[in-house]
């Protein structure tokens, strides 16, 4: 970590707001005007949206992730994780990858730390779920589905193999939805290549707590999504939560039970726990309560936007909902740092914070390849869009909301190659475990047993004669 004379603006996270903010930041500062610290224990930010195109193979892994060190070059990055914060002192305390803690000085603070999997105490859950939350979870679900088609090929012993061709999805968002949605396309493509596993053999079982699918695109939309989804065999349960899973023997509160080798969980966010350590002023869900210039209460060099912050709805709440937030999505995340951004800069200089408000331009989410549901927002009026124009919006948004022209064009890029060429079935499995196959080679073999025998006797010996 570099030292300076200039004040430091400190930004804990490098996700959506932390990126963005940053590059805004150093957009508008005067040439060493300050010193811009981003922390994040990954030295990457990544791109959520594209995760379930991901872990079906539409998208290399590599291209949603976006190094910090080459997005925000001017930016000192730290990977580690703040791990306290003194108000009084103005000092973080930095806990790196290796190594001990240290302190890091700061005159302005920016809060991003993003959200966290919500989970409850399922029996089972923790051992054998697999989350949605970071590139390396879209991986290994994407080989772990892949090796389940393998297992089912291989194997004679029937319920083996129908535990291996059960996938269970809890959680009908965006993150669920399009996940099953992807994940079903991937099976069922890789599927026209394996001799004893059709699709057919295949279970798929999205459930919900709530009464619909992707609430966020309005009930129209979100009744089509479930037919949809169900039209390609997937059972869909709403109204239905898991109380148990152990073993992969998932019992549902409908009363149905069934065992699977897949259970994949996206059963919504909460904000980062390591808020409570920090000494700020939380709403009752954990959140960082801010002020709609985005200044966390009762603080004037202190910010908070995105997943991990309550920001009042100022357009809700001109609409007469007195008690309207802004919800956790990537759509505020980016905006809202974009305002967060200027007020950083406009405090350190002594102007006045700006409001953020902003209306919700809609919403879009993809099913699969070539599917899709879409709601745009123009005023008054809500234009709805369903199958192929809908997943045409959905890849054209958020390809343009990619950060940097570098990721950009390597997405559109493979988009176009992909137009061209069949879907990639390769499984990694062993990127999970690299070191297992060359350890087994290099480890010292065992010594045989007849070489053993006289050295036990001369050791008896010894012992006699002594």
């Amino acid at each position: 970590m570099s030292t300076t004379e200039r004040p430091r603006i400190l930004i804990v996270g490098g996700g959506y707001v932390g990126l963005y903010a940053a590059r805004r930041i150093l957009k508008k500062m005067r040439y060493a005007e300050a010193t811009v610290t981003v922390v994040d224990p990954r030295s990457y930010m990544t791109y959520q949206p594209f995760l379930p195109e991901t872990a079906a193979g539409s998208i290399s892994p590599r291209n949603v992730v976006v190094p910090l060190r080459r997005a925000v070059p001017g930016a000192e990055i730290l990977t580690g994780r703040v791990t306290t914060i003194d108000q009084d002192r103005k000092v973080a305390t930095v806990a790196p990858l290796v190594g001990e803690a240290y302190e890091v000085p700061f005159d302005y603070l920016v809060i991003a730390l993003g959200a966290v999997s919500r989970t409850f105490p399922t029996p089972g859950l923790a051992e054998v779920g697999i989350g949605m939350k970071g590139v390396e979870e879209a991986i290994g679900l994407r080989n772990h589905v892949l090796e389940q088609l393998d297992k089912a090929e291989s194997t004679t012993d029937e319920e083996i193999r129908r535990k291996a061709l059960t996938f269970v999805f809890v959680g009908g968002g965006f993150a669920g939805a399009e996940t099953i949605g992807e994940v079903e396309d991937l099976a069922r493509d890789a599927a026209k290549f394996y001799k004893n596993v059709k699709r057919e053999d295949m279970r798929f079982v999205l459930v919900d707590a709530a009464d619909k699918v992707l609430p966020e695109v309005g009930p129209d939309l979100g009744t089509y999504g479930r037919k949809h989804l169900e039209s390609r065999g997937i059972e869909v349960y709403l109204k239905t939560t898991m109380p148990s899973c152990v073993d992969g023997h998932v019992v549902l509160s409908n009363g149905l039970e069934v065992d699977a080798n897949t259970i994949v969980w996206t059963a919504g966010v909460k904000p980062n726990p390591a808020l409570a350590r920090f000494g700020l002023p939380l709403g009752p869900r954990g959140h960082v309560d801010t002020a709609a210039t985005l200044q966390v209460q009762g603080t004037d060099y202190i910010w908070a936007a995105g997943d991990n912050a309550q920001v009042p709805d100022l357009v809700g709440r001109a609409n007469g909902n007195e008690n309207a937030w802004c919800p956790p999505n990537a759509q505020h995340a980016m905006r809202q740092a974009k305002v967060l951004a200027d007020n950083v800069v406009s405090g350190m200089r002594g102007f006045p914070q700006g409001e953020y408000k902003h209306a919700n331009k809609g919403a879009v989410a993809g099913l699969g390849l070539h599917k899709g549901v879409a709601m745009i927002v123009m005023g008054k009026m809500k234009i709805k869009l369903k199958g192929r124009l809908a997943w045409y919006m959905h890849r054209g948004y958020h390809g343009l909301a990619m950060p940097t022209y570098n990721r950009k064009v390597r997405v559109i890029a493979e988009w176009t190659i992909n137009m061209f060429q069949k879907r990639d079935i390769t499984a990694l499995g062993a990127l999970e475990t690299p070191r297992e196959e060359f350890y087994e080679a290099a480890k010292p073999a065992p010594k045989p047993a007849a070489a053993e025998a006289p050295k036990a006797e001369e050791k008896k010996a010894e012992a006699k004669a002594s």
